[in-house]
């Protein structure tokens, strides 16, 4: 991949679980990086992912179009990466997939940049799940207002910090039975983070190449959500039962559980249940793939184990047979 010393890219969002991923990927390219954070003063951690002066965090809120506008300015390229996963305050779907993709496009308009929204796969208008019609909200107001947004669809991600693998593996350290939503028959396409990383600098190098198109990133194989389970199980060395929930008792799960200030299951997340979450026949006829642009994308198996070790009874020196 081409090295650009002279690209200015702003990442919003960049100290969360994809953004410094996508950090040190821009800064092994050679690119200067701004990641723009909420709290500058908490991402010193991003400096030392490319060399002195390279990697320069500064303070922006979706929620205040101005700080948004003042962080993208003289940038060549605005990454747009902030997401959520249930309402918590002011931090709602609402402010951070819809409006703050908006705001966010706008600053990259003014700024004359390039911009780059992350949404997902299953972003649906039509969708019963607000997390999935606010990122395709988000999607139609950025390119609403620069048609020639590129979109990243991911499908679940994951790594080291993800909140796939770790939170099952935690849930099983202490919870005898693990349910199973509709029976664990939804299927994902697990993709690692740092593969969505090199996929999204691939596109910010060459924005001109890929404006107006959304790309949809997986893994390399389809899991349904009783393998992933069962994945995490064997690769943690503990036996469980897994147990199917129906949808409408799964429903009123999520009810009582998402008034928790950090829920493990919300309706919501019941509702994102029902739809498959893989890359769609039209994105890898089109090319609009990780492979489509050149990226092998690794599998679970090359990378889960190795931060899933820490969940086994003894950590690295337990022995992996089902404990």
């Amino acid at each position: 991949m081409a090295q650009d010393a002279s690209k200015l890219v702003t990442v919003i969002g960049g100290s969360g679980f994809v953004g410094r991923h996508v950090v040190r990927a821009l800064a092994r390219r050679g690119c200067r990086v701004r990641p723009a954070v909420r709290r500058p003063d908490l991402a010193g951690h991003l400096q030392p992912l490319g060399s002195v002066g390279q990697v320069m965090p500064v303070q922006a809120n979706l929620r205040y179009p101005e700080s948004v506008i003042a962080a993208c300015q003289g940038a060549d390229v605005v990454i747009n990466l902030p997401g959520v996963l249930y309402n918590s305050g002011q931090q709602t779907f609402d402010a951070i997939h819809a409006f703050g993709a908006e705001a966010s496009a706008r600053a990259a308009k003014q700024a004359g940049a390039a911009f780059i929204q992350m949404s997902a796969i299953g972003a649906d208008a039509a969708s019963t799940s607000a997390y999935a019609r606010t990122k395709a909200d988000g999607e139609v107001r950025a390119r609403t207002i620069l048609p020639e947004t590129i979109i990243v669809r991911p499908s679940v991600v994951f790594g080291p910090e993800d909140d796939l693998f770790n939170r099952f593996a935690s849930l099983a350290r202490i919870a005898p039975v693990l349910p199973l939503v509709g029976g664990g028959e939804t299927l994902f396409q697990p993709v690692f983070v740092g593969d969505v990383a090199e996929g999204i600098t691939c596109l910010a190098l060459d924005p001109v190449r890929f404006a107006g198109r959304t790309y949809e990133f997986g893994g390399p194989e389809e899991m349904s959500f009783k393998q992933i389970i069962e994945f995490t199980l064997e690769t943690t060395g503990r036996k469980r039962f897994l147990a199917p929930i129906p949808f409408g008792i799964a429903k009123m799960m999520g009810a009582v559980l998402g008034l928790l200030p950090k829920p493990q299951l919300t309706m919501d997340q019941v509702e994102l249940l029902r739809t498959d979450n893989v890359v769609s026949d039209a994105a890898k006829s089109d090319g609009r793939t990780l492979e489509g642009i050149g990226i092998n994308p690794q599998g679970i198996e090359a990378i889960v184990p190795s931060y899933l070790y820490r969940y086994r009874k003894a950590g690295q020196f337990t022995h992996t047979t089902n404990a």
